[in-house]
């Protein structure tokens, strides 16, 4: 059992936790056997949802005294104590009892808990907040989301590299192409910082990914970059644009679907590609969103997402320990 990749799991984050985060572990151990699962939360609640599910070979419960709420600022989430399960989990990783943590609880908690426990990686300024977004050939890499409201262009080149990185380890056998968010796609369009960006990262000759120069709003599903770049705030607005537009999609698909005796012979005569079409757009294959820059990789599973969406992100813990993450970042870097 040496070579399982060890995930530090604070089960007590999110809505329906922990039966969401346990029911997740246990879906995710049916598709994938080379997953421990060190479990932080109220030992007696986690005991009854997991027993004679899983072998017990494969998973560790450390009973917590206390618990992270979602209605805490960061800064009472940090003074809560040191017995909580979210800071515990990452303790393990910081300890080297883990490989990797993930929370489905408060975001902004999980993201100074976090730096407040681990080092940064060399020569990275700031961490990043990163998540994986559907186009139309795959999927694509989106930093920053929010944890830097302002960023110089030395950010911005950190988050390049870390995000080719991040994409290179979820996908081995693709090429990072990677490209900044901007107002145009002109070479003389944008802030000064977007543009000094810009320039410098045309000056870097580099192997281990490619760039594309800017990248406008309505270009990024098109899937000619994978990999792109933007401020926190920036990068913030345009996720819950995103976010915010698919669900309008699919909730006025239904309705037109589902309102008359037309809609619904019509979807009936269409439920194949219906299907397909709710799926590429299910924001359930794209949980997990990875704070990136500190030494440990930390994973933030969406709060509201089932427990289908759980395993999904336990699948991306996976695959950053196997693709070596943290690894790829200290060399490009």
């Amino acid at each position: 059992m040496t070579d399982l990749i060890k995930i530090a799991v604070d089960a007590m984050g999110g809505d329906g936790s922990p039966k969401k985060v346990i029911d997740g572990i246990i879906h995710n151990h049916s598709q994938n056997k080379k997953n421990f699962f060190k479990i932080f939360g109220k030992a007696d609640l986690i005991n009854n949802l997991i027993e004679k599910k899983i072998d017990q070979n494969f998973y560790e419960i450390v009973d917590t005294k206390n618990e992270v709420k979602s209605t805490d600022s960061p800064l009472e989430a940090a003074k809560r104590g040191k017995d909580t399960s979210m800071w515990l989990s990452i303790e393990s990783v910081k300890k080297k009892e883990s490989d990797i943590v993930i929370s489905a609880g408060n975001t902004g908690a999980l993201l100074v808990i976090s730096k407040l426990n681990l080092k940064m990686i060399e020569n990275i300024d700031k961490p990043a907040l990163s998540a994986l977004w559907p186009n139309k050939k795959g999927m694509s890499v989106v930093l920053d989301l929010g944890a830097n409201i302002e960023c110089n262009s030395k950010n911005l080149i950190d988050f390049a590299i870390m995000g080719a990185s991040l994409y290179k380890s979820l996908h081995p056998k693709d090429e990072p192409k990677i490209a900044l968010l901007n107002i145009g796609s002109e070479e003389l369009k944008g802030n000064e910082i977007i543009k000094e960006t810009f320039q410098k990262l045309n000056q870097i000759n580099s192997q281990d990914f490619k760039f594309s120069g800017y990248i406008e709003g309505d270009k990024l599903m098109d899937g000619d970059v994978n990999v792109i770049v933007a401020d926190g705030f920036t990068g913030n607005v345009a996720l819950k644009t995103a976010e915010g537009t698919a669900n309008f999609i699919t909730g006025e698909l239904k309705k037109v679907l589902g309102g008359n005796i037309v809609g619904k012979l019509s979807s009936l005569m269409n439920f194949i590609n219906i299907n397909r079409f709710k799926k590429r757009l299910d924001p359930r294959l794209y949980n997990g969103a990875i704070f990136i820059g500190l030494d440990s990789p930390v994973v933030k599973s969406h709060g509201g997402t089932d427990y289908i969406g759980f395993s999904n992100s336990l699948d991306v813990c996976n695959r950053i320990i196997t693709g070596n993450l943290i690894d790829k970042i200290k060399r490009n870097i």
